[in-house]
């Protein structure tokens, strides 16, 4: 684990500010990359549709873009990376929101938040989209780059998930490497469903109402099972007392201690195995 810094060492360093402008100029930088990359794409999208995507040429999508050839190819490696110039960048920022996620977040929750990055970039251009779902649908090729580019998505939320457990604790009654794998695919497969159904449509309704509820089904159907089968350490430290600690019910009583940050849900389902437990 990473040290924390010396602040010592810290206050010694000389009070400069480079940052800041390195960072406006990088923030610069990649804006008009992703510009070019958007007019390339649009370029190419236009001559697919009149053209064909086999009669069409890089030479023809550069010219049309008002580019030399060489440029093209420092944004895209073939011209059927072309039509998806977005994901990428999308990529990053799904990333960026499970790396910020707050400590005591559903790592579910987490998840479907940071594929709604996704569906905002489908939604942003909905024509675009709706003629690059048609495109892939036609052409092989893109079809298989759009489920490469899937598979990244679903790579990264698997990892993440799965970073939440020990994925070797493979003891009697703890699924939860199983369900953070399934779960994972369970999110990417309802973002999708939910994304053909509105594409199909001509990129018409509120998409991110449809999404919330196809998560709902997943969280539901998964997502009260991640964590049921890990155990609370025998001998907590008082610096640092568990999310969710229940003691045996004794004489028909059953006492809960939780943290005050402890999820609602995470406390009530705790307190209903145990009582489940007394039933039993």
């Amino acid at each position: 684990m990473a040290q924390p810094a010396d602040p010592s060492r810290r206050s010694s360093r000389p009070k400069t500010a480079p940052d800041a402008p390195e960072s406006a100029a990088g923030n610069r930088a990649a804006a008009q990359r992703l510009k070019m990359r958007r007019e390339l794409a649009s370029a190419a999208m236009e001559l697919f549709a009149t053209k064909g995507y086999e009669a069409t040429t890089v030479d023809e999508i550069a010219a049309a873009a008002g580019v030399a050839r060489r440029t093209f190819f420092r944004h895209f490696r073939s011209k059927e990376e072309a039509i998806f110039p977005d994901h990428d960048d999308t990529l990053v920022r799904a990333e960026a929101v499970l790396n910020a996620a707050p400590p005591h977040e559903h790592p579910l929750d987490t998840v479907c938040r940071g594929i709604k990055e996704v569906m905002r970039m489908y939604a942003s251009s909905p024509a675009v989209s709706v003629e690059r779902y048609r495109l892939t649908r036609e052409v092989p090729t893109l079809r298989e780059r759009e489920i490469a580019s899937v598979a990244r998505y679903e790579r990264l939320f698997t990892r993440y998930l799965l970073g939440h457990f020990d994925e070797r604790d493979h003891h009697a009654g703890n699924d939860d490497p199983l369900l953070a794998e399934v779960a994972a695919s369970a999110v990417v497969t309802a973002h999708n469903h939910v994304l053909r159904r509105w594409l199909r449509a001509g990129g018409e309704g509120d998409v991110e109402a449809q999404l919330d509820h196809a998560f709902a089904i997943v969280r539901e159907t998964f997502g009260s099972g991640i964590g049921a089968g890990r155990t609370a350490p025998a001998s907590p430290s008082a610096a640092e007392p568990p999310a969710l600690v229940s003691m045996a019910p004794k004489d028909e009583v059953l006492v809960a201690v939780a943290r005050t940050d402890a999820p609602l849900d995470d406390v009530m389902r705790t307190i209903e195995r145990a009582l489940q437990t007394r039933r039993a």
